[in-house]
């Protein structure tokens, strides 16, 4: 016991060091684990002796990873994901493989060897691939879409290749025509159960009104549909995805995800860990260019015929070169396959080792080439994949960049004033349920010039700054200053941090978007108390007064840490004494209570 505990705080003292570590120096999350495997694993400091039996367990992370999607998909949506899951994801396979194995036939090799080899390195990461469209917020864009499509038929075909393996090996296999009708059967009663039973069970836990014991029946669901499957003869991560489409409609649904989203990226993080572990470091040194090989060959060749595929099925350019992005690496399913395949004697000890590191280097690239894809090679929006709109709007006053909870207000007051307007919105979906309800609204990057010039640039007056996003907001201001300098900026802020850094810019009409509503807020609390409205009213405009005060302070020592915590403790201190001074010389009295117009203050 204590050896296990000694394991498992190392692997989290790992994670600790090197994922922040990483993540300062813009790296990724995933390479920062992988990287922490290599150190801590039998190749270099030998701290973990046996990443097999870890690699094994965390498995379970994708297991979670897939349960989670599966929540996200109704049953009705994954139908009509269909032609791309057995007709794109199918040829995948049967291309990709059928490539990677008739190249080992030319190169000599016998057909067990190449089948095993060819068909392992078709299949792709499903924890890397959909761990990295998760951290950009790009599930749910066409090539997210598409890449999950392939993904999950991978998962499907895994139970046939491991299948193979006895019969390429030429000792036979056990399965039965009774073996496959039992799996039939269990699938289908596992289907029946969780439509028609799995909602009444969690209805009887969650009137238990007890939380431990309800993330206890989360993890009941998952871990046994994972398990109850792989006993049915398919994969853990195909009986949790199932149970998690069929949970897709139940009003339990997000609960399950707050409770297992904690577990999900630990036994990820966990599962990265292992797979740098697993590294073997003597292969590299010993045959570097034959790994680098196998590596860039399968790497490329993969991609291509994802590329060509998607063009196929109809995706667009965009889209396609994005998913052969995501999905060239090697998978961890074909750890697996080559395991067993080595264990019957298909694939020597030195070949298993070779392919094991391909698949583990190539998972450490795939990082590098999403990147590279994204900030270089795209063409339109990382996450619409569709050209921005025409805009033909010259003759308008002022141009609002954002449509947003935000800018929506403000259209909406404008329109009523018949003020002439350009919205520019850069989510296209936003852009798409907008014009459902009439908004004359156009999909386009504000931050650039030529968007903005299209839009009415030169000829407008006011450009209304309403980005959600800092940085964003921060460089189409820079851009607006810079190229259209005769448009008034007024601009919505996120925190005064992102205040000070538009100030800094010289523009001076910036509006932090809930600081108004917290006054009020702060001021129906006293009123609450018994407060009079005169006296909350008087102190609300002090304390606006004095902010504003304190942010133009602030500005100026904005980047010096120490001096900006000393001017926003000295400002606080002097605030409390000027409000406590002003109530000692004007008490309440219960006379007229004038109402302030604290609504008109510029902020």
């Amino acid at each position: 016991m204590h050896d296990q505990l000694i394991e498992l705080l190392i692997l989290l003292t790992s994670a600790v060091v090197f994922v922040p570590l990483f993540r300062y120096f813009n790296a990724g999350a995933i390479l920062a684990y992988l990287f922490a495997g290599v150190v801590i694993g039998p190749e270099i400091l030998t701290l973990i002796k046996d990443p097999k039996t870890i690699l094994h367990f965390s498995e379970l992370g994708v297991v979670f990873l897939l349960f989670l999607i599966g929540l996200e998909l109704h049953p009705a949506r994954l139908w009509r994901m269909k032609r791309n899951v057995f007709g794109m994801g199918l040829l995948q396979m049967t291309v990709t493989g059928g490539v990677f194995l008739g190249s080992l036939i030319a190169l000599n090799f016998p057909l067990p060897f190449a089948f095993v080899a060819g068909f392992g390195l078709a299949l792709s990461s499903t924890a890397f691939g959909l761990q990295i469209l998760e951290e950009k917020h790009q599930f749910q864009t066409l090539h997210g879409q598409g890449s999950f499509s392939i993904l999950l038929f991978q998962d499907l075909a895994v139970v046939p290749l491991l299948a193979m393996i006895p019969l390429l090996a030429g000792i036979g296999t056990s399965t039965s025509i009774e073996d496959v009708f039992k799996t039939i059967g269990i699938v289908a009663g596992f289907i029946f159960v969780g439509i028609y039973f799995i909602r009444y069970f969690f209805s009887f836990i969650a009137q238990s009104r007890t939380q431990e014991v309800f993330t206890a029946t989360s993890l009941l669901v998952v871990i046994g549909s994972a398990v109850l499957m792989e006993d049915a003869g398919l994969s853990m991560g195909t009986g949790a995805f199932l149970a998690g489409v069929l949970l897709a409609n139940s009003e339990y649904r997000h609960e399950l995800e707050i409770n297992l989203q904690p577990f999900k990226g630990l036994l990820l993080g966990l599962f990265f860990i292992a797979v740098g572990m697993s590294l073997k470091l003597d292969i590299l040194i010993a045959k570097p260019h034959i790994v680098a090989l196998v590596v860039f060959g399968f790497m490329l060749t993969k991609g291509f015929v994802i590329y060509a595929l998607a063009r196929a099925f109809g995706f667009p350019h965009e889209s396609s070169r994005n998913m052969a992005c995501t999905l060239p690496q090697g998978g961890e399913f074909a750890f697996v396959l080559f395991a067993a395949a080595t264990s019957t004697s298909i694939l020597d000890p030195e070949s298993s080792a070779i392919l094991n590191a391909a698949v583990t280097i190539s998972m450490a690239l795939t990082p590098l080439v999403f990147g590279i894809n994204q900030k270089y090679m795209r063409t339109f929006s990382e996450v619409s994949e569709r050209p921005f709109d025409k805009i033909t709007s010259e003759s308008a006053e002022v141009i609002l960049a954002g449509f947003g909870r935000f800018g929506q207000i403000v259209s909406r007051f404008l329109q009523t004033q018949k003020i002439s307007f350009t919205i520019l919105e850069h989510s296209a979906a936003q852009v798409d349920i907008a014009r459902k309800f009439g908004n004359k609204i156009y999909y386009g990057d504000a931050s650039r010039e030529d968007i903005v010039e299209s839009a009415g640039g030169k000829t407008a007056k006011i450009f209304v700054l309403a980005i959600d996003d800092v940085e964003t907001s921060i460089k189409t201001a820079k851009m607006i200053k810079n190229k259209f300098p005769h448009l008034k900026i007024i601009a919505r802020v996120r925190n005064r941090n992102h205040a000070i850094r538009l100030l800094e810019m010289g523009i001076e009409n910036v509006h932090r978007e809930t600081y108004l509503t917290s006054l009020e807020v702060a001021k129906e609390v006293l009123m609450g108390l018994g407060h009079l409205r005169e006296q909350i009213n008087k102190k609300l405009a002090i304390f606006r007064t004095h902010d504003e005060a304190l942010l133009r302070q602030q500005l100026k020592v904005h980047g010096d840490e120490k001096k900006m915590i000393s001017v926003t403790n000295a400002a606080n201190a002097e605030l409390e004494n000027i409000l406590q001074a002003d109530e000692q010389n004007h008490p309440p009295t219960d006379g007229q209570q004038t109402e302030f117009q604290i609504y008109t203050d510029p902020v």
